[in-house]
Formats: structure tokens, C-alpha cells, sequence
């Protein structure tokens, strides 16, 4: 099955009328948390995501995701390739390595992350690592939201590309029709 189709099973994406975390309206929202309620289906595609990291120049020591989205997601590719994996996580508002975390200068690392929109996350987790001396293998992701706008520097490979249409309240074609908002996302207003 296509991994677009794996995701539309499970309800990872969703149609309707969705108000964002950045407030803007879309007609689609991606909640990649609902794959890996189901682990059979989120190891296969992370397994996917990490045969393009295998062998070869692409080869990872350590995959690295950033909380909370990028946790399981990283331990299933971190598991796939047959590394160890870490996370990163939010400290006064800077990306940092907790919970006795660490990479080695010259380790090898591959960056994942569930969902690129911007790509913000990711590249804060990129510099981090790089600050400690650790190479970017790449950057994996479920799906990326950009349709392959953004830009990591390094390889960027992800299972399901989309170019998701938003607009501000004001131009929103669902609010002129009347169309009441769903707020899905994780973060609180």
C-alpha cells in the first residue's frame, strides 16, 4: 500500500476545516501522531524512510528526531538502520540534548522528524548537533507539508510529499461559506 493510502486509513489525514497553530485555515490537516498509535504500520514506514539512509555516503551512526513528534518516529528509523537515537527537546525555549544525551564530534547523524511544514524544528535540531561536531546524514520525514520547498542543506527524503493550501481568516473560502473551524493541533493558544 502506498503510504498516502496508509495514512489516509488511519485518519493521519484529515479533511474539513481546520484552523492551525499558526492560525491560518486550511481544508486538509496531517496528525502524524495517529500513525503511531498503530506500530506494525509507523515501523513499515519508518522502515521505508531508512532504507534511503543505509549504506553507501548516507550511512547514520545516531538518528535524532526533536520532541515530541520526531521521538518514536526516530527509534523506529534509529531501529530499521540499527543505530542508536535520541531526541531533542525545548529548554527555555532553545533546542537542546537531555536526559544525559550526547553526539560525538564527527557522528554521523540523521535528522527525523513526522511532519515538515517549515522546517524551523528540524533545522534548530540541526544546528545543535552540528555545534557539538556532529555531520547531518540527512533529514527524513513522514510527510512533508512544504511540497518540497524547504531547503535542510543536506538530503531530505520523505514518504509523502503535499503542497497543503492555507489561508489567513480573512481570504478563507471555508469561513465564506460558513464552515465552522476545528483546531486539531497539539498546541494551546
Amino acid at each position: 500500500m502506498e503510504p498516502i493510502e496508509v495514512l489516509q486509513n488511519l485518519g493521519v489525514l484529515r479533511t474539513g476545516h481546520f484552523k492551525l497553530t499558526s492560525g491560518r485555515h486550511s481544508d486538509k490537516y496531517m496528525q502524524c501522531a495517529k500513525l503511531f498509535e498503530h506500530p506494525a504500520e509507523s515501523a513499515d514506514l519508518c522502515a521505508r524512510l531508512a532504507g534511503a539512509f543505509k549504506g553507501g555516503g548516507g550511512t547514520a551512526d545516531v538518528v535524532a528526531g526533536p520532541a515530541v513528534g520526531g521521538i518514536i518516529m526516530a527509534y523506529e528509523v534509529a531501529r530499521a538502520i540499527g543505530v542508536r537515537c535520541v531526541f531533542t527537546e525545548r529548554e527555555n525555549g532553545v533546542m537542546t540534548l537531555r536526559r544525559g544525551f550526547s553526539v560525538s564530534p564527527g557522528e554521523r547523524v540523521l535528522v527525523v522528524e513526522d511532519v515538515v511544514t517549515t522546517g524551523g524544528s528540524v533545522k534548530e535540531v540541526i544546528e545543535l548537533l552540528r555545534g557539538a561536531g556532529a555531520e547531518i546524514a540527512g533529514v527524513a520525514s513522514i510527510v512533508d507539508r512544504s511540497g518540497g520547498k524547504v531547503d535542510f542543506g543536506v538530503k531530505f527524503r520523505s514518504l509523502v510529499s503535499m503542497d497543503i493550501k492555507s489561508w489567513d481568516a480573512e481570504t478563507c473560502p471555508l469561513c465564506r461559506e460558513g464552515i465552522p473551524t476545528a483546531k486539531p493541533g497539539s498546541r494551546k493558544e
